[in-house]
């Protein structure tokens, strides 16, 4: 007999995949560069780029892991620990997109420093909570419940514990009990 499927790690990797989710689209909607650049008339004007100008993948990335969600609800076994495995590579991939590029100087003057390493480390942070999910994911896949798991078959039968009630259902499948 197997011991019943706890929830918690579940709800821990949707809590993880959700939050990273919410991380990785909120860094791209903030300041991830500033640059000078020469605007002819008006001069040197100082250049904003946000985490989805900068890098486009964030946005898609936020949006897997959020569709990692719903996969890992209703999947299980082989298949999660398939998804669990993509979620992983897709929040190192989100790590990497965090730190290239980064610098702890050099920025002009006048640039939003504290914004810059808000957003990078908000991308970095979701990546980390989406690699967790995944691994944690591929880690305890066959010990978690899936959707639909309590309406599948059973795997034997149950014996009746009354003698009619075991006449009953022979009679229910077609079977004669007299015989």
């Amino acid at each position: 007999m197997t011991a019943p499927a706890s929830k918690r790690p579940l709800w821990t990797i949707v809590a993880a995949l959700l939050l990273g989710a919410a991380a990785l689209w909120g860094s791209s909607r903030l300041v991830w560069s500033a640059t000078l650049r020469d605007a002819g008339v008006r001069g040197m004007v100082l250049d904003k780029q946000t985490g989805a100008e900068h890098s486009g993948a964030l946005v898609p990335l936020a949006v897997l892991a959020l569709a990692g969600v719903a996969g890992m609800i209703a999947t299980g076994g082989w298949p999660r620990r398939v998804l669990g495995v993509v979620l992983a590579l897709a929040g190192l991939a989100a790590c990497w997109v965090a730190v290239d590029g980064f610098s702890f100087g050099g920025y002009p003057a006048g640039a939003p420093v504290g914004a810059i390493y808000t957003g990078r480390g908000l991308a970095l942070l979701g990546g980390i909570l989406v690699i967790l999910g995944g691994l944690l994911a591929t880690r305890k896949a066959g010990s978690m419940p899936r959707l639909g798991a309590k309406y599948s078959a059973p795997g034997e039968r149950k014996k009746a514990r009354d003698p009619d009630t075991e006449l009953w259902e022979a009679l229910s499948e077609g079977e004669d009990p007299t015989k």
